[in-house]
C-alpha cells in the first residue's frame, strides 16, 4: 500500500455494503489520485482485521500471505463480474470459475459423520479449521445473490473518476460517497466554465 494519509483512505462504506460483504470486499482495493492505489488487504494483518470486522475470522486467526493472497484473488475476479453487469458485457468464464469454486469449498449441508462410540451424526465443519475457505464461500455466495437478486439493476460502478468502487443505486446518486459526488459535481462546474471561455 502506498505511503497515505489516514485522510485519503477515510471513506464511508458505499452504498450497498452493509447488506453485501462481497461489495465491501470489491471495494477494498482503492483508486486514488494521480494513478495510485491503496490496498487495505495488503498485508495478512489487514486482512485478518478486515475479516474479522466482517465475522469472517477470529481475532487471533493468525493469516498468512498465501491466504490474504486468495482473497485478494477472489476480490478480483467478483470486481470482473461486478464490472460484467455494469457494463452489460459478458462474464469471464476465469471470473466464473473462481466465485462457482468458492462457492464449493465449504459443505452447506451438515455433514455425516462417524463416532466410533456413538455412531452416526450429522454436524457441520467448525469453520475454525478452514476459516479462508469460508470465507470465500461466505463472499463468493453473497456476490451469488447481489448479482443475481433484486439489487442487480442497481449495481453500479462510481460516476466520479478516478473512483473504483461500487455501490447499490438508491435513487439517482451514481456515487459511493459524498467526496465523489462533491468531484464529480466540480468537474461538470469546470467543463461548463471552458466551453463558456471557449465561445
Amino acid at each position: 500500500m502506498d505511503d497515505l494519509t489516514t485522510t485519503e483512505l477515510e471513506l464511508p462504506p458505499a452504498p450497498g455494503e452493509e447488506r453485501y460483504s462481497s461489495l465491501a470486499l470489491a471495494n477494498t482495493v482503492i483508486a486514488l489520485p494521480g494513478g495510485r492505489f491503496a490496498d487495505l488487504l495488503g498485508t495478512p494483518l489487514a486482512t485478518n482485521q478486515w475479516m474479522t470486522a466482517r465475522g469472517l475470522a477470529p481475532v487471533d486467526a493468525g493469516m498468512r500471505e498465501m491466504c490474504a493472497a486468495q482473497l485478494r484473488s477472489l476480490r478480483e475476479q467478483i470486481r470482473a463480474l461486478f464490472a460484467s453487469r455494469t457494463e452489460g458485457l459478458p462474464a469471464l468464464p476465469a471470473a466464473l470459475s473462481a466465485v462457482n469454486d468458492a462457492l464449493t469449498r465449504v459443505p452447506t449441508a451438515p455433514l455425516l459423520l462417524w463416532d466410533d462410540k456413538d455412531g452416526p451424526y450429522r454436524a457441520t465443519t467448525h469453520p475454525t479449521t478452514r476459516i479462508v475457505d469460508h470465507a470465500l464461500a461466505t463472499l463468493a455466495a453473497d456476490a451469488a445473490d447481489l448479482l443475481t437478486g433484486p439489487d442487480a439493476q442497481r449495481l453500479t460502478a462510481c460516476g466520479s473518476p478516478p473512483c473504483n468502487r461500487y455501490l447499490v443505486r438508491h435513487g439517482r446518486r451514481h456515487w459511493c460517497s459524498t467526496r465523489c459526488g462533491d468531484r464529480a459535481r466540480a468537474a461538470r462546474a469546470y467543463a461548463r466554465r471552458s466551453r463558456v471561455g471557449t465561445d
